[in-house]
This record gives structure tokens, sequence and C-alpha cells, in this order.
């Protein structure tokens, strides 16, 4: 019996785990799809209001069926108001700046600057008690410099991964007009980097209000859903106010193309998200961002084979640290929940601590 109950929790580690690294290049494939498409001229506030629409749409009836029991009989109006902050935050704000930093620079940097991430989740969380940490345990310790290395190695990358320019433009003889064009593709580059360094903060924040929410609204999927539809909803208003109406830009690519990303993108994304929300209830906000370093391979990769965007070997550096870090930080989190049993907690409390959210 209990090695059953032994291989049955080893086997939901290792679908948790595969699961995140799944979603994580799920992401970076994505990112490359859309640095692509808004170079094309697409609006992506389009993206984000019916790609939000779409999610909420398809996912609903999911909601309903598999977590109706776990909704609370009625809402409170500090839940209400932590749905508003996640739709705002994390689908609005946090999209259309994510997008716009997408657009000015690479799908390499684009996907490297979330590995902030973790560390600003990591002192947020901790600050308000979402993620265990004791200065005397050495499993804290480990965690805090697993979280440091994963840092350096994001702020490798995004310094040494330079924006591409024409060699035509600099080896001709129009060294002046070169410069100059050179000097504007940096102004833009900068500018994105400002837009990601954005987009991380209002995710971290958005990621521990997530979880946070999840106490009181056990329910990811319906919480998906929810965020998904007034996020989309605020978005369009936003962009009505904004520019007057709900604008497309002028995209060099099919109708067709355009309804099949949103659709697609609607459904795959808002999957992979909704996972993500449940593993932030089961294991706490801190690991589900850990493991964003994939996101950047995926995108580094995929840059170079389709579109010949060149690795520096500062970038290569730069994904060595953060996987570093990534391992450190898995391996800490695996076996403090071991060394709360063996300190001898109270033994009538689960022992299988790692299974528990990391919340307080």
């Amino acid at each position: 019996m209990l090695g059953s109950s032994s291989r049955g929790g080893f086997l939901k580690e290792f679908l948790i785990i595969s699961g995140l690294f799944g979603v994580q290049v799920v992401f970076g494939v994505y990112t490359v799809i859309l640095n692509r498409i808004l170079g094309d001229g697409l609006n992506p506030l389009l993206l984000i209001v019916f790609g939000n629409l779409t999610t909420s749409i398809i996912f609903l009836p999911f909601a309903v069926i598999f977590e109706k029991k776990k909704w609370p009989a009625k809402l409170s109006p500090t839940s209400m108001v932590q749905f508003v902050l996640l739709a705002l935050g994390g689908v609005t704000m946090y999209q259309a700046i994510l997008l716009l930093g997408i657009k000015k620079t690479s799908p390499a940097i684009a996907s490297a600057m979330p590995n902030l991430a973790p560390g600003f989740i990591f002192i947020i969380a901790a600050c308000f008690r979402f993620e265990k940490f004791d200065i005397r345990c050495k499993y804290s310790g480990i965690k805090i410099l697993g979280t440091l290395v994963c840092l350096s190695g994001a702020i490798v990358m995004s310094f040494l991964q330079s924006p591409s320019t024409s060699p035509m433009l600099t080896s001709n003889k129009l060294s002046l007009l070169g410069e100059h064009m050179n000097m504007a593709i940096n102004k833009e580059w900068m500018l994105g980097c400002f837009y990601l360094l954005a987009a991380v903060i209002i995710l971290s924040c958005n990621t521990v209000l997530q979880a946070a929410t999840m106490l009181s609204f056990p329910a990811p999927l319906s919480l998906c859903v929810i965020t998904s539809m007034m996020g989309s909803i605020l978005t369009a208003m936003l962009q009505f106010i904004v520019e007057g109406r709900i604008d497309t830009g002028s995209p060099t690519i099919s109708v067709a193309s355009i309804i099949a990303l949103v659709l697609g993108g609607g459904v795959v994304i808002g999957g992979c998200v909704s996972f993500q929300t449940w593993c932030v209830n089961r294991k706490g906000p801190v690991l589900v961002a850990i493991f964003s370093p994939i996101q950047t391979v995926c995108s580094a990769i995929l840059s170079a084979v389709l579109f010949r965007q060149t690795i520096s070997l500062g970038s290569l550096a730069g994904i060595v640290l953060m996987f570093s870090g990534l391992y450190l930080v898995l391996w800490a989190k695996n076996n403090e929940g071991f060394s709360l049993v063996d300190a001898g907690e109270d033994s009538t409390q689960p022992t299988d601590d790692i299974e528990k959210p990391l919340l307080s």
C-alpha cells in the first residue's frame, strides 16, 4: 500500500515537472511566431482581445463541468477585486507591454527577460509568506543561491545578445547612414527591453496575487476563464479609448492566418495558463516561474534555425547559468519537503509536504 502511494506521488511529481517543461516549450514556439506576426504589422491589442475571448469561451464548459463544486457559495468583495486586478495586470497590461517588447526585440531576448521573474516573485512571495523561507534552513539558502544564479544568467543573456544589424549597411561606403540606422535600431532595442522588464514586474506581482486568490477560489480553470473574459473586455475598452476603434493594424498576412493564430493561440495558451495556475495552487509560484529558462532556449534555437538569428557565446553562457539555477532551486524545493518530515513536525499533518502548495 505504501509502495503504491509512493509510486502515485512520484508519478504526480513527474507529470507536474514534465507538464511545466512542455508549457515553456509551447511558450517558446509561440513567442517566435508572435515576433514574426507582429513584425508584419498586426496590432498587438487585437491578439489580446480575441485571443483571450477565445480562451474564455472554449474553456468555460470545462470549468463548469469539472470545477463547479469548487466554486464558493458567494463571492466576497475581496475576490471580485482580485479578479479585476488579475485581469487588468495579467491580461491587459502584461500581455500588451510584453507584445510591444517582443515586437521591438528578438524572440530570444523576449523569452530571456521573463527569467528575471523568479527573483521578483521569490522576494514578493517571501514578504507575504506565500513561499517558505527560513534563514536557518540550508535549503532556503540554496533556493536563494539558485535564484541569484538564474537571475545572473538572464542578465548576461540580456546584455550580451545584441540586436541584429545589416552587414550591407555596415560594410558599404554609406557608413554614416548605417551608423544612424544602427542607432535607431539600438534605441528601439532598449525601449523593447524596458517594455519587457516592466512586463516581468507586472507578471511577478500577478503570479503572487494569483496564489493568494487561489486560497479562496481553488478553481484554476475557472479563474483562467474569468480573468481571460474580463481581460478581453478591458483590453477592448482600452483600445477603443486610445484608438477610437478596434484596429487590426496593417498586417501583410492573410485574414485566415490571423484567425488561425487567434483561435490556435487562444486554445493552446489558455490550456497552458490553466495548467500553470493549477501548479501554482499545488506547488507555489516560485517553482512555476523557475521553469522559464526553457522558453528562452527554445526561442533561441528556433530563431537560429528558422530566421538565422545568431546566438553569441555570452548568450550560451547565460543559458547555462539559468539552467544551473533552475536545477539548484528544484533540488532545494524537493529536499525541503523531506527535511520537514525528518525534523519531526506534527505527525498529524500530511507527511508528503512537497505535494502541498507553498502557501501559509
